[in-house]
């Protein structure tokens, strides 16, 4: 079933973009190849083949957590604009809860 301008104009509409005659008559054969380009792709899914999000496998690579010693606390704090006990102080962003 091809798509005719008055359908591409419901679409427009629905999604509130302003197109001219011209243009739903220029889209609407376009909206079309792609609607059949997308039923297509369900011909081509078989049983046997479970969906995928991607076409290649893809792991995450991840390292063992090592502890290492880090920067004292004092000298990571000399840093900050303002510290309040032993901790950086931040300008409250949420309202109280």
């Amino acid at each position: 079933m091809a798509l005719s301008p008055e359908d591409v104009a419901d679409l427009a509409r629905l999604a509130r973009i302003a197109l001219t005659r011209e243009e739903l008559e220029h889209l609407a054969p376009q909206l079309d190849v792609i609607l059949e380009s997308v039923a297509h792709v369900a011909d081509v899914a078989a049983d046997d083949i479970p969906p995928t999000s991607h076409a290649l496998p893809l792991t995450n690579v991840f390292r063992d957590d090592v502890v290492v010693p880090s920067l004292p606390r004092e000298e990571a704090l000399a840093g900050a604009p303002a510290a309040e006990l032993d901790r950086f102080r931040v300008p409250r962003i949420l309202g109280d809860a």
